[in-house]
């Protein structure tokens, strides 16, 4: 008896480690998941079809070609065959060819016209890529809100254990009502990434300046996670998907919430804020956006990314300040975050750097306020 066990991996086809699994159907690991909507589960049940066409066409192909090696050895004095065709065989086998590939086109063409159906759903989201977060905005009720990786710099530094959805999970996810057609028109911002979620058997390009489409209708409530599938940049790895699929009474509830905490938000610019409010906000605020490329001691990682720390502009340049988030900056890694971020959340992000490490201590001390962002708005419309 051979102990496979023993053997490498690498020496042993994938196809052959896999077979036990994927015979196991839907409950193996090792095969494609087969999701939760009606279409994930076409697309798993088409997959196991033609995967056993495919394991009967080797069978027979292989039982031939063993077959002949055995029966026609030279030890058994065979003696190889003068003809050099067979006009009928090769007829037949083409022929057969080709209607297993009518065959297995029927289904696979029915599958996917049902994947790729665009007919507008009950509610559309368009979905934004950004490096490297995802943008949501439902365009019935104008919500719309960033979906930031909420996995701690401390886990992804090794500092502290891993969570359970290490990479996987987000301040916002994305909620959906279930038994409702759900239409996602995805772009990109700024680079190509892709929009995946194999419980709802979508993935979807997400190109600047073009718009793709996919639905889904989920039957049951739950938690799905997905990623970007896009090599999008040095944070590809850190824009997961998570989408909530809840009651239509939950989401109701929560549309009304949004647009409650939208107002909120929008009054805020109003208030009268102190530095220690502005700079408690704006550390969150630094955490989420700012952290991965500026690091946490806000030394930066020179030349790309530079160090807020020490900076002259930063300390002692407000209205340049202000300038570079709202603008980003012209053919560098640094990206605009005017549409990214709220006005009192770009003031407060700004009073922050200007307040912390070794910047608090010298320079200019005066803080930016809500204010300050809507008049550079308003200068920037004339």
């Amino acid at each position: 008896m051979i102990d496979f066990s023993r053997i490498p991996k690498k020496f042993i086809p994938l196809s052959f480690l896999m077979l036990p699994q994927i015979v196991l159907g839907e409950k193996s690991d090792l095969n494609m998941p087969v999701g939760v909507t009606e279409v994930s589960k076409s697309i798993f049940d088409l997959h196991m079809l033609i995967m056993w066409i495919c394991v009967w066409i080797g069978v027979v192909v292989f039982g031939i070609m063993f077959w002949s090696l055995w029966k026609y050895r030279k030890s058994k004095g065979a003696v190889p065959s003068k003809v050099d065709d067979h006009f009928w065989l090769e007829v037949s086998w083409t022929v057969a060819a080709t209607l297993i590939l009518v065959f297995m086109a029927i289904p696979s063409t029915t599958v996917m016209i049902k994947a790729y159906d665009d007919t507008e759903g009950d509610i559309n989201i368009l979905v934004t890529g950004y490096q490297w977060k995802w943008h949501y905005k439902y365009l019935e009720d104008n919500i719309d809100f960033f979906s930031n990786l909420s996995t701690s710099q401390e886990q992804i530094d090794n500092l502290v254990p891993k969570g359970e959805f290490y990479l996987m999970e987000v301040d916002e996810p994305l909620v959906i009502p279930i038994n409702k057609r759900i239409r996602f028109l995805i772009t990109g911002n700024d680079v190509i990434h892709s929009w995946w979620v194999p419980d709802f058997a979508v993935k979807q390009d997400a190109i600047p300046g073009f718009i793709n489409t996919a639905w889904t209708n989920v039957p049951e409530p739950g938690i799905f996670r997905g990623a970007c599938t896009e090599l999008c940049g040095i944070r590809h790895a850190f824009m997961p998907v998570v989408v909530r699929a809840v009651e239509q009474e939950e989401y109701d509830a929560w549309v009304v919430e949004k647009i409650a905490l939208a107002e909120e938000e929008r009054l805020l610019t109003e208030k009268v804020w102190s530095e220690a409010e502005l700079v408690e906000r704006g550390q969150g605020v630094y955490q989420v956006n700012c952290v991965a490329c500026h690091q946490a001691n806000g030394k930066g990682v020179p030349p790309v990314f530079p160090a807020l720390d020490g900076s002259e502009i930063v300390m002692n340049d407000k209205q340049r300040n202000i300038e570079i988030l709202m603008e980003g900056v012209q053919g560098a890694a640094m990206q605009s975050f005017a549409n990214q971020l709220s006005e009192v959340d770009l003031a407060a992000v700004i009073t922050y750097t200007r307040k912390s490490w070794s910047n608090g201590q010298g320079g200019d001390d005066e803080i930016v306020v809500p204010k300050d962002i809507v008049e550079y708005k308003n200068k920037a419309d004339l």
